[in-house]
């Protein structure tokens, strides 16, 4: 009988519970990083032992932290080779993990700007990681969404991100603003069939999706009534 395996983050940490098929008796391992609010955590399709997870704190800041031994221990992949991963107190450090938006190559400024509460003009910035999608085929490719909403890419196991920019670029990108809960991009589906194909959606600026692997977006609000959220064209068909 096949196991079964679920990730639990939380905001007093991370929880592995596991169980058989019948899933009538349960063991929990955890909990990992106590203390620590846990935005998410997710699993490698392509090899179940490599598990990522979005650890965050107000005071310490973000960190990425990769496990490839079923959660058995830890690494933060941000972190220099040889340089200690937790700073004088002990916790971890949230520089190690970096997120830049693309900005422009001449002035070093953010390419575009949102809207804020208020209705006026606000740049971006980074706050913390909502959602960890590993590649369906590469335990070593994952991709983030963040907060200010931006969608992220990494080839090296974390180690490195790069932003996948074409998203926050799109036309309406300008008038995205923050709900009660931030701006976070919260959920991010990959097409099992179509690898260029990716699913996202934002707080509070709708859903979007790519069929070239984020060079273009076009949102897929049809339907969803709401005075903020971008229309698709009418010639697109969902």
């Amino acid at each position: 009988m096949s196991g079964v395996r679920v990730l639990v983050g939380t905001r007093k940490g991370a929880f592995i519970l596991t169980s058989d098929g019948k899933r009538q008796m349960w063991d929990i391992n955890g909990p990992h990083f106590a203390g620590w609010e846990i935005y998410h955590m997710k699993g490698s399709p392509a090899d179940p032992n490599t598990i990522y997870v979005s650890q965050t704190s107000s005071w310490f800041g973000q960190v990425i932290q990769r496990s490839d031994d079923g959660g058995k221990t830890w690494i933060q992949p941000g972190t220099p080779p040889g340089e200690p991963t937790t700073g004088p107190g002990g916790m971890p450090k949230g520089e190690s993990n970096k997120f830049v938006y693309d900005t422009s190559p001449e002035t070093g400024k953010p390419l575009t700007t949102h809207q804020w509460y208020d209705g006026t003009q606000h740049p971006w910035e980074f706050k913390r990681v909502w959602h960890i999608e590993p590649s369906l085929n590469d335990p070593n490719t994952v991709f983030a969404g963040v907060e200010d909403a931006a969608l992220f890419r990494s080839t090296d196991g974390a180690k490195n991100w790069h932003e996948i920019a074409g998203l926050r670029g799109h036309g309406t990108g300008p008038k995205w603003q923050p709900g009660a809960g931030g701006m976070g991009l919260h959920t991010i589906l990959l097409d099992p069939k179509n690898p260029k194909r990716i699913y996202i959606a934002i707080s509070a600026a709708g859903a979007f999706r790519t069929d070239d692997g984020g060079t273009t977006w076009k949102p897929i609000n049809k339907g969803l009534r709401s005075e903020y959220l971008p229309e698709p064209k009418p010639e697109v068909g969902y």
